[in-house]
């Protein structure tokens, strides 16, 4: 029997883009968040060393690494944690999929993910055949419920979930006897005065769990901070028990991380200068960005964190896609990432210095020419 898996929705932009990319000077494509800019040499040196690598690698994850990434909580985010509470995973995508399947979720179980979400939260309840419920307000979450999903800093909308609104989370999910977990991947990119040195709240953080882990996670990816997309660098901390439940499944699969991976993954989570600089890019790119969309007429909601702007004329999500198109601009409609998208669009950062520049001079174009 055939999974009802989602719709993949991509397919719905190859029109849109062989428009943006018959406008001349080229296509600006902003529509996915995949970095472009180098990955750190102290990373790619980290991992060069470690090539010697003959041997199975271990599914938990060397003791130095599962280390390294209980230090980066308690440094950078003040949470306290063991070797047995982190567990390396093959980038983020893989375990935000399967989780359900691993925790022995199925029919008549409830996933629960935000209103705004990209699609894999509801692909993980499909695979195991269970009801998927878009939801922000915990008091929708019916008595079904065995997995919570958040995103904070959000992918589409940058949205930025507070103290208070992590810990109303975890409660209710407590109460029901889920698992929750946040994807907090985005944590290092706030914009925000307040996120300038520091990340985003996570999950773990004590003021939201209090004096225990019980039934709480927290997903991370280097992919963004520090521009390991191709190097598939994640991993998941929190309640120590749930961990090893999922450990002895991924041993199973044999879902092992390789150990140059694992080896860059360790100076990664030790130099803080690369992420920093790498902030700093984004940074510059934002402001034009946002700037030019915004005196071309958009709003921008939300977007506190994250590498996209989550934007809106007003129109049906594809309308703007079709007007953007025109103008050499690609980018990804609100309604690929649930209903609550209708009248937005994802703007990316992820393009060049010089392929910003170009977005936002003919947005600019457009202003001058009265067509915004």
């Amino acid at each position: 029997m055939a999974l009802d898996l989602p719709d993949f929705p991509w397919d719905q932009l190859v029109p849109f883009k062989q428009r943006a990319g018959a406008c001349e000077g080229g296509i600006v494509d902003l529509s996915v968040g995949s970095p472009v800019d180098p990955t750190p040499e102290v990373v790619r040196t980290a991992l060069a060393t470690a090539t010697d690598a003959h041997a199975y690698p271990q599914v938990a994850g060397t003791p130095a690494l599962r280390q390294a990434i209980a230090d980066w909580y308690g440094r950078r985010h003040g949470v306290a944690l063991t070797e047995a509470n982190a567990l390396p995973t093959i980038g983020s995508k893989e375990f935000i999929a399967g989780l359900a399947l691993w925790l022995g979720i199925g029919p008549g179980d409830t996933v629960v993910f935000p209103a705004a979400a990209y699609p894999t939260y509801e692909l993980g309840a499909a695979l195991v055949r269970a009801d998927a419920l878009a939801s922000d307000d915990p008091a929708e979450w019916p008595s079904t419920t065995k997995l919570v999903w958040l995103n904070s800093p959000g992918n589409p909308d940058g949205r930025v979930l507070s103290i208070d609104e992590l810990r109303a989370a975890v409660s209710r999910a407590r109460e029901l006897g889920a698992v929750i977990v946040g994807d907090e991947c985005y944590a290092e990119l706030g914009w925000d005065p307040q996120y300038a040195t520091t990340p985003t709240p996570t999950i773990l953080d004590p003021r939201v769990v209090g004096d225990s882990l019980d039934g709480v996670l927290s997903v991370y990816s280097l992919s963004k901070q520090s521009n390991l997309a191709g190097y598939r660098a994640a991993f998941v901390a929190g309640d120590a028990a749930i961990l090893a439940d999922v450990l002895a499944v991924r041993k199973h699969a044999g879902l092992m991380p390789p150990l140059p991976v694992q080896q860059a993954m360790i100076v990664a989570l030790q130099d803080q200068t690369h992420v920093q600089q790498q902030k700093a890019r984004y940074r510059a790119r934002r402001n034009m960005l946002r700037r030019a969309l915004e005196d071309a007429g958009f709003r921008v909601d939300h977007s506190e964190a994250g590498l996209y702007l989550w934007a809106t004329r007003g129109e049906p999500a594809f309308d703007t896609v079709a007007w953007l198109a025109d103008r050499g601009i690609l980018v990804a409609p609100g309604t690929f990432y649930g209903a609550a998208g209708g009248e937005h669009v994802r703007v990316a950062l992820t393009a060049t210095d010089e392929r910003i520049a170009a977005a936002s001079q003919r947005l600019a174009s457009s202003r001058r020419l009265g067509t915004a």
